[in-house]
């Protein structure tokens, strides 16, 4: 062992300080404009982060459709305040859906020790933390040297500005339906399938007009694109808080420290920057 220890030491010591020390991480990131759904709605524009590594089956559909242009015109047809927004019905009544066949649910997903995640806080074998703006509720990551394929399993948490999937009574039944959420709902976490956030326009998810159903007016989708499909001159350009950051964990922690016992993942907000 001392055969090979000692020269990759000495290597090690030999090279220059700056390719030693770690790369600084960003206090802000920029997020792929792939996986950011800008929707206009008659309240205001709405700005989702999608998580492909959370739900990469419905983040395809849900950009399919929207690149067919199938969102756009659509109500929300069932908000309730003090929980989410429900839209992607054809019919707007809570009956309909696309003409695609439906997904098989996505309620966890796998982790491993590529998958970028920034760590919050650990409490016994659950770790909360983010997967970009994604909060989620996952296994530590001791436990991937334990499994056959190095991935832990984790599962997005419902709160404030999480988008998740519609479904009917059974699991498999995702399709075109899905709901923005306007607080923390816990009682969600494991059985609804959680597929991106929003970063920008939580104030607008909170003012769609409130029914179950809505009464007539309803607050419409006017436009649903894929970031990266709108005109460089007519994108916004956005930022977002990095919470793998060393400034969003010294929040985190003062968050923290002042609730105690009560703390979860979601009393942390991201902010973002949109221009």
């Amino acid at each position: 062992m001392r055969l090979f220890l000692i020269p990759v030491l000495a290597a090690a010591l030999a090279m220059p300080a700056a390719a030693q020390a770690p790369a600084a991480v960003p206090e802000w990131r920029t997020p792929d404009p792939e996986n950011l759904l800008v929707i206009d709605t008659s309240k205001g524009r709405v700005i989702v982060e999608m998580s492909p590594v959370a739900a990469d089956a419905h983040v395809e559909r849900i950009k399919l459709l929207a690149r067919r242009g199938f969102y756009n015109d659509l109500k929300f047809f069932r908000v309730i305040d003090d929980f989410m927004a429900q839209t992607g019905d054809p019919q707007n009544t809570g009956e309909g859906a696309s003409e695609l066949p439906d997904l098989a649910a996505q309620f966890v997903f796998k982790r491993g020790a590529q998958t970028p995640f920034a760590a919050i806080v650990r409490s016994g074998s659950v770790v909360q933390g983010f997967i970009g703006s994604l909060p989620v509720m996952t296994q530590p990551d001791d436990l991937m040297m334990m499994m056959a394929d190095g991935k832990v399993q984790g599962a997005g948490v419902f709160c404030p500005g999480v988008a998740g999937m519609a479904r009917a009574s059974e699991p498999d039944t995702g399709n075109s339906q899905f709901f923005l959420m306007r607080q923390h709902y816990p009682a969600l976490n494991g059985r609804y399938t959680t597929w991106g956030r929003v970063i920008s326009g939580l104030d607008v998810v909170r003012a769609i007009k409130v029914g179950e159903p809505v009464e007539e007016p309803m607050d419409i989708m006017t436009r649903v694109r894929v970031m990266a499909d709108i005109p460089a001159g007519e994108r916004p350009t956005i930022q977002v808080q990095n919470t793998a950051s060393p400034a969003y964990q010294t929040y985190a922690a003062g968050v923290r420290g002042r609730l105690g016992g009560a703390f979860s993942i979601c009393d942390l907000e991201i902010a973002a920057q949109v221009r």
